[in-house]
């Protein structure tokens, strides 16, 4: 078969062109997460390409006055069928590379609860790229269930920050004040999950000053095996939580 030149063809590919103010830096990240550098310019002008499975990242000239810091230089989706299985192989290669999972600062990846749909890594230029899950339900909520009240409307709100708009600092502010106003008369279970969550943004956010103030509360609380569960299932690494258990719990 021929192709006619003059037809549209639908097989087209679109490549994100990202800012790039850090470059060094940038090629650094990307080649401990395990990306390979297809082209590498740094004058006169910037320019990367880096592929990693089936997708590619390039990078050009940063505006002057961009500023990493404030995390508006821009990003890319990343539709993939199965998004937990991206953040497992980032997070070995995060901590074989640095020693670490990297959550705070730049450049970083959220963390991953799960059965969740999304994660992001934001990059050293400030670049945030989204890996999504294919599946991911259309019906999302954005800001809280209207079908929810009381501190359980506070969590799934505190869910949909911290999971979609990627706003830690929205979601500990959306906790804390959940837990002032409505804790008094919310279920146990709602209320172990509330200081659950506070407990991990807390010592992502460097609050950890109000940890043990968490914790206690949570160690206070009287939960049956099943409910710690689902307490854990709430946040992103239980293991955050074991210094607050109460040992009749177990």
């Amino acid at each position: 078969m021929t192709i006619n030149e003059d037809r549209v063809q639908p097989n087209e590919t679109t490549v994100p062109l990202l800012h790039c103010a850090a470059p060094e830096e940038t090629l650094a990240f990307w080649r401990a997460l395990g990306f390979e550098v297809a082209f590498e310019q740094l004058r006169p002008y910037v320019y990367l390409a880096l592929t990693w499975s089936g997708f590619q990242l390039h990078y050009g000239p940063a505006p002057k006055d961009l500023d990493p810091a404030k995390e508006h230089s821009g990003g890319c989706l990343v539709m993939v069928d199965a998004v937990a299985s991206y953040h497992a192989v980032f997070t070995e290669a995060m901590r074989r590379s640095y020693g670490k999972v990297l959550v705070k600062g730049l450049p970083r990846m959220t963390r991953y609860r799960a059965g969740s749909s999304r994660f992001s890594i934001v990059d050293p230029s400030g670049n945030t790229i989204v890996f999504i899950q294919r599946d991911e339900p259309k019906d999302v909520e954005y800001g809280g269930s209207k079908e929810l009240d009381g501190l359980a409307r506070v969590l799934d709100n505190a869910r949909i920050l911290r999971e979609f708009k990627m706003d830690d600092r929205a979601a500990y502010r959306a906790l804390d004040s959940g837990m002032r106003r409505r804790a008094e008369d919310a279920p146990v279970i709602e209320q172990a999950m509330a200081l659950a969550g506070l407990i991990e943004l807390a010592t992502v956010l460097d609050r950890a000053d109000r940890v043990p103030e968490w914790g206690a509360r949570l160690l206070a609380l009287p939960l049956t095996p099943e409910q710690r569960q689902q307490v854990a299932q709430y946040v992103a690494d239980p293991t955050l939580l074991e210094p607050w258990w109460r040992p009749d719990a177990t």
